[in-house]
């Protein structure tokens, strides 16, 4: 990763480090930061991208990348849908005001496709299986209720995504058993691809999709009202990795080398999102049908959320010249993905545009409890108040009621005004 670009994401929340030591100041530490005016310019962007390459799209927030109720209300009040993966989920969806469900993920249970069932009007269930399928109409029946639904596809037959929808070549004869459905009304296809650092995966599959759909009688073409092209756009600035995280790193971790490498910083990069809407809109129109007049639906989660949340903690412990404990821990992110990510950690109390190598770990009784091995400051001492920012995507969500508390959550507002948040 070039350093330049690295110390102008880390100016750019100095410029701002009033805002955060206030928080701090105001609500003590560790702390959640969200920013909802992040949140509705993330919304705003990505809608704008894709309506400029497609005539009728619909937006659905994937609710797992950050479940927090504010987060989840205001992507609501900008317009987008929701994506649930869960009862839970959906009952978190409905208290928050969604008009437009999507209810996708595998082994739903019949308390879930009723809830879902009860909700009819605003939820759409996307069916993983011949089996869910068959259980949603005996369901539908019982209470004599229609309710739209789609099928999800397998875009990957080997490994572990085996466990996502049905194959293509099952597509037909899945197809035909949905139509004959008294109570499940099919109206469109769900695919999903994680990861995506570019449109590659999306188009890839867009291809496939259109051949197996030119198979298809025009009858059943004709009942696809929408196709769902799934989510995993990551954020533009792109994956970052410590060396450990690189394949050089990790096989000299399996070798008991010393791969303990702090000066050097690795990117992935990612396309930015008008480049994402480009091509996929490109490929949609090369390799769907043309009669296909189908509305094209979006899942983004990380792509929304990541830069909207950040982490405050203060250094609690100085241990040696390389080595302090802070006050939060890894059970405020539910993994120990700084053992391989990297993350700038910054120091707001003694600011500087230098990196310095330092392990700064968390107060949790496990050696997992890794925020970083180096911190951007003049020096580091106890009562320094520190920031990881971009920390908003599959962190909160994932949070442990594990040793310690958990975070306390406030929001920070354009006008740099912070407010403790309760739900």
């Amino acid at each position: 990763m070039p350093k330049e670009q690295l110390e102008r994401h880390v100016a750019q929340y100095l410029d701002r480090r009033d805002e955060f030591l206030s928080a701090a100041e105001q609500y003590g530490s560790p702390l959640y930061v969200l920013e909802t005016d992040v949140l509705k310019d993330r919304a705003r962007t990505f809608l704008s991208a894709f309506a400029a390459e497609l005539p009728d799209i619909g937006v659905y927030y994937a609710l797992k990348s950050n479940n927090l109720p504010m987060v989840v209300r205001t992507i609501v009040e900008e317009g987008l849908g929701l994506d649930v993966s869960s009862g839970l989920e959906l009952e978190l969806a409905l208290d928050c005001g969604a008009e437009e469900i999507i209810f996708s993920g595998p082994g739903k249970t019949d308390d879930e496709l009723c809830s879902a069932l009860a909700h009819a009007d605003r939820v759409i269930v996307l069916m993983d299986s011949l089996g869910e399928m068959a259980r949603l109409e005996r369901l539908a029946a019982c209470c004599g209720t229609t309710i739209r639904a789609g099928v999800r596809l397998m875009t990957d037959s080997r490994g572990l995504w085996r466990k996502f929808g049905v194959p293509l070549t099952a597509l037909a004869k899945v197809l035909r058993d949905a139509m004959q459905c008294s109570y499940v009304r099919f109206c469109g296809l769900q695919f999903h691809t994680s990861w995506n650092l570019t449109a590659e995966a999306q188009s890839s599959f867009l291809r496939s999709l259109g051949r197996t759909l030119r198979e298809l009688p025009r009858p059943t073409r004709r009942a696809i009202r929408f196709i769902d092209i799934g989510g995993g756009y990551w954020p533009a600035q792109g994956e970052w990795l410590r060396a450990e995280g690189t394949p050089a790193g990790a096989l000299s971790q399996m070798l008991l080398l010393d791969a303990h490498e702090t000066d050097t910083h690795y990117r992935l990069p990612a396309m930015p999102i008008e480049a994402f809407a480009a091509e996929i809109g490109g490929a949609i129109r090369e390799h769907l049908p043309a009669e296909m007049s189908c509305r094209i639906c979006m899942e983004p989660g990380r792509w929304l959320c990541n830069d909207a949340m950040h982490l405050l903690m203060t250094v609690v412990d100085r241990k040696a010249d390389d080595l302090v404990i802070t006050d939060a821990g890894t059970n405020a992110i539910g993994w120990e993905q700084f053992e391989t990510n990297y993350a700038p950690v910054i120091n707001l109390t003694r600011p500087s545009l230098k990196e310095r190598r330092c392990d700064i770990l968390g107060c949790l009784c496990t050696p997992h409890d890794v925020w970083g091995c180096a911190y951007w400051g003049e020096d580091i001492q106890p009562g320094d108040v520190l920031l990881i920012p971009a920390q908003g995507a599959y962190t909160y969500s994932l949070r442990q009621e594990f040793i310690k508390p958990l975070p306390t959550v406030v929001t920070l507002d354009e006008s740099a005004v912070v407010s403790r948040t309760t739900r």
